[in-house]
């Protein structure tokens, strides 16, 4: 069986080593970029199930960049966890298209559950 895949978008070397820690301790592979440059290109070369995206990524920003994801027809199927400090994540995420939202700081186990449950969503259809 292949492993899922989960592709972080954080400027944050700490934040992202906790993303790393995390999922690939549930059994995830993880890929890390800290800028959201060529992010179709990055994108469609890792080919991840799930994509977390934090509001301050450099280059054009996490809403920028996720709105630019789902406008692509190789990346708009892939799910978006839209990650911030800011207070108005919830928004923020709506306004991107994400999927999901997740506040800054996070709890582990909601990051655990939210990336199992979308990974489960984008699966094979019957």
């Amino acid at each position: 069986m292949k492993h899922k895949t989960i592709l972080v978008f954080d400027d944050d070397v700490n934040i992202l080593d906790i993303f790393k820690i995390v999922l690939e301790g549930s059994g995830y592979r993880v890929a890390l970029s800290q800028t959201s440059d060529n992010i179709i290109e990055k994108t469609k070369e890792v080919n991840p199930d799930v994509i977390i995206m934090d509001n301050w990524i450099p280059g054009m920003g996490g809403l920028k960049a996720t709105l630019l994801l789902k406008e692509h027809p190789d990346c708009k199927q892939i799910p978006v966890i839209y990650c911030s400090a800011n207070r108005e994540v919830r928004l923020l995420a709506e306004q991107a298209n994400a999927q999901a939202f997740l506040a800054k700081p996070f709890d582990l186990e909601d990051l655990e559950n939210m990336v199992a449950q979308l990974v489960q969503s984008n699966g094979p259809s019957i």
